[in-house]
């Protein structure tokens, strides 16, 4: 009896589940924001622990899963009815390069540090912040890019142009730090990296916020904000 109440309680569970998402609409699945992300923990842990709770029935479920699918309904039409809610419910996007420049206060208050921005950039098929104007950190987490008319289309088989060697970059400053293993990587060592900066009139490595590096453009760095 125990299997087959567990089967049933299961079974509805996700009956019940699949028609609240799709009621809901495809924005809780596809763009997932911190409130859905509660959301969706939230209804999982209704259904999870009723499924092992002796006094909890197919009943009780129900009116927990519904009541929850009530308030998030109620609380989409707010958001979509009063605009100042948004901001607060769903959040706001963020610049977080602007005019090719990183913008390390947005970045911290969005808790994101600069190898996170990298592993974002590098899906939108970006492996240079070089590469970036604009780059927006969406209410779900992505990385929305608009790349400096250099780095945008028409590319060079369009107009019959010869293919050049694809150089990889490399993160060798973060935030006022060396990062070792890249110089490593790159068959170079900290004396080299004082020598590059010295020619950018740069004296310590404290003073720089970013620093890339590719064998066509050389040493690229952003300083501290001051």
């Amino acid at each position: 009896m125990q299997f087959g109440s567990i089967f049933v309680e299961t079974l509805f569970g996700f009956v019940t589940l699949f028609v609240l998402a799709k009621t809901l609409g495809k924005t809780q699945i596809k763009q997932l924001t911190a409130f859905d992300f509660i959301s969706a923990l939230i209804l999982g842990e209704l259904v999870g622990n009723a499924l092992y709770d002796k006094e909890v029935g197919i009943p009780d479920i129900a009116f927990a899963v519904l009541l929850w699918g009530v308030l998030l309904f109620i609380t989409e039409m707010i958001t979509q009815k009063v605009k100042k809610s948004r901001s607060l419910l769903e959040g706001s996007p963020s610049i977080i390069i602007h005019h090719g420049k990183l913008q390390r206060e947005v970045m911290k208050k969005g808790k994101l540090d600069m190898n996170q921005l990298l592993h974002l950039l590098r899906s939108k098929d970006v492996f240079s912040v070089q590469e970036v104007e604009y780059a927006i950190l969406e209410t779900d987490g992505t990385v929305s890019v608009l790349k400096k008319s250099d780095y945008q289309t028409p590319k060079k088989q369009d107009f019959d142009l010869p293919a050049e060697k694809v150089v990889l970059p490399f993160m060798v400053i973060n935030d006022g730090e060396i990062i070792q293993d890249n110089l490593t990587e790159m068959g170079f060592d900290e004396n080299w990296l004082q020598k590059e900066l010295r020619k950018q009139k740069i004296n310590s490595v404290k003073e720089v916020f970013y620093g890339e590096y590719d064998k066509n453009n050389g040493l690229y760095i952003q300083k501290q904000a001051k």
